[in-house]
């Protein structure tokens, strides 16, 4: 399979797990305004639950980042080569977008499709954002970038992380940690209120959580040492 080819089908499980990410994260929260059948626990756990599953199946194709925050931090960190990051950001957008299109399809403009919105100061959910996407992408970073990680665990590790986030601040913040899961709800609800807090915070957090990891990993391992759980693995 040539290079392009390769990133090309990188791209598409990108855009496939961000529209999975949506349309059931989101969409439990639709869903749940609706009937009230889920309780913000059950919103919770359908948002880490997805990613658990999408990790798992397309881990081995793309990395399964889904979130462009996280492949920000992983440039950063040059765990992911700079040249593919507007490219996986942009698959991820698209398809975060197509994803809250098919909300707005299946149940109207309900919940605003799921979109993030502050309740209360906004420089509160700005620090949940924060806390919340550097605890993520510390996680991520550890079963991503560390070999002393058995790899089986990264899927459970990272949905568990992402359900305990949503737990904790989805009341205040929404829990988005993903500019992704944002922007999509936001583009077709027209939900813009404080939407820079959706970016700022999750890409600051992802960064600081990713070099924190770097920083108390024991022994520091070189770039060319390293395992990559997370990463693109080589074309078929």
């Amino acid at each position: 399979m040539n290079q392009q080819a390769y990133l090309l089908r990188r791209m598409g499980a990108e855009l496939l797990g961000t529209y999975a990410l949506v349309t059931t994260g989101c969409g439990a929260i639709v869903v749940n305004s609706q009937t009230g059948a889920l309780s913000h626990v059950g919103v919770a756990l359908a948002f880490g639950l997805i990613i658990t599953v999408m990790i798992a199946a397309t881990g081995h194709l793309s990395g399964a980042h889904f979130n462009p925050a996280v492949t920000l931090a992983l440039g950063f960190i040059r765990r992911f080569p700079w040249r593919e990051v507007p490219l996986y950001m942009s698959a991820q957008l698209l398809g975060a977008i197509l994803g809250a299109l098919t909300l707005r399809l299946l149940f109207g403009p309900t919940a605003n499709l799921g979109a993030t919105l502050p309740q209360g100061d906004p420089i509160q959910s700005l620090g949940l954002e924060f806390l919340m996407t550097a605890g993520l992408m510390f996680v991520i970073t550890a079963v991503a970038t560390d070999p002393r990680v058995p790899t089986p665990l990264a899927a459970l590790a990272i949905g568990a992380t992402v359900a305990l986030g949503a737990l904790w601040g989805g009341p205040i913040s929404g829990a988005s940690m993903n500019p992704a899961r944002s922007f999509g709800p936001a583009v077709v609800a027209g939900a813009w209120s404080y939407h820079w807090i959706y970016w700022l915070g999750p890409i600051i957090g992802a960064v600081f959580g990713a070099l924190t990891y770097q920083i108390v990993r024991l022994p520091i391992l070189q770039p060319e040492q390293s395992s990559p759980n997370l990463q693109p693995q080589s074309g078929d």
